[in-house]
């Protein structure tokens, strides 16, 4: 049999998915035991009980000048930013899309504004952002929606232009108006292409609130990494990573859930 028409089954599959995150845990610990043997100062690579001592003192510790919970803190705070900055970029990607992909009147200025906005780096004009927005909340959040609003809007024009035009003259011939189209058969066909839009953007979004929360911020898990990172705390810094890959695939998970449980019969859907 060919190796492209092999597949595994389900035992086989979560030992494949499991084995390389094993290995990798594997050479991090056996590094980290070696280095650790030669320096007991080493920070470089921190052992699993001085990455749990961090966190305990982070995560089930009070601060000693805020009384807070320094890990629940920075975590609120970042998920916060997030799911506002996602939030906007969400809806206003779905409506430039919108009007670009199906609207030829909007989609002959819009599109080629789209694709040149989509191609400026946003990390570029973060310090444009704190000049107009100042400091606070609205700079962070704005730079997510800035940064990925752009390429939402992008691949939702595309899949507005693949709706079969034979749809879209069969509603006009029983008397569909504009709106009609728009809310009763180009919406639901682009709400689930929307949440698959997220699920790849979810990195970038990421990306960019940690440079935002790491230049001007006074919490945050981007904040905390690095404002350790001048004392080379790798016990913080590399939980702290876990933590935020930890969080980004749950929120990938939980997408990918919405979009087969709300949207069945769509093809991307599909496990």
């Amino acid at each position: 049999m060919r190796l492209i028409n092999r597949h595994p089954d389900r035992g086989s599959r979560l030992l494949l998915i499991l084995l390389p995150f094993a290995l990798l845990l594997f050479l991090y610990f056996s590094s980290s035991t070696a280095r650790l043997a030669d320096n007991p100062n080493d920070k470089l690579l921190p052992s699993a009980s001085q990455m749990a001592d961090a966190i305990e003192r982070l995560a089930l510790t009070e601060d000693k000048r805020s009384g807070q919970y320094l890990f629940w803190v920075d975590s609120a705070a970042s998920l916060q930013r997030l799911a506002l900055g996602l939030g906007v970029a969400a809806l206003a990607g779905l409506v430039l899309g919108i009007a670009a992909g199906s609207l030829p009147l909007f989609g002959a200025p819009l599109s080629p504004l789209l694709t040149v906005l989509s191609m400026i780096p946003p990390l570029a004009i973060l310090p444009i952002l704190f000049i107009v927005f100042g400091l606070g909340e609205l700079s962070k959040v704005m730079l997510i929606v800035i940064g990925i609003t752009p390429c939402i809007a992008r691949d939702i024009e595309q899949r507005a232009r693949e709706i079969p035009r034979e749809l879209l003259i069969k509603a006009q011939t029983l008397g569909a108006n504009t709106w009609t189209l728009i809310l009763r058969l180009v919406l639901p066909q682009l709400l689930p292409r929307l949440l698959i839009s997220l699920r790849l953007m979810l990195g970038s979004a990421w990306l960019f609130l940690i440079a935002a929360e790491a230049i001007a911020s006074t919490d945050g898990l981007g904040y905390r990494i690095f404002l350790v990172r001048r004392y080379m705390a790798m016990d913080v810094i590399l939980p702290y990573v876990a933590w935020i890959t930890l969080l980004a695939w749950s929120m990938d998970l939980g997408l990918r859930q919405l979009t087969r449980l709300c949207f069945p019969w769509y093809e991307g859907a599909k496990p």
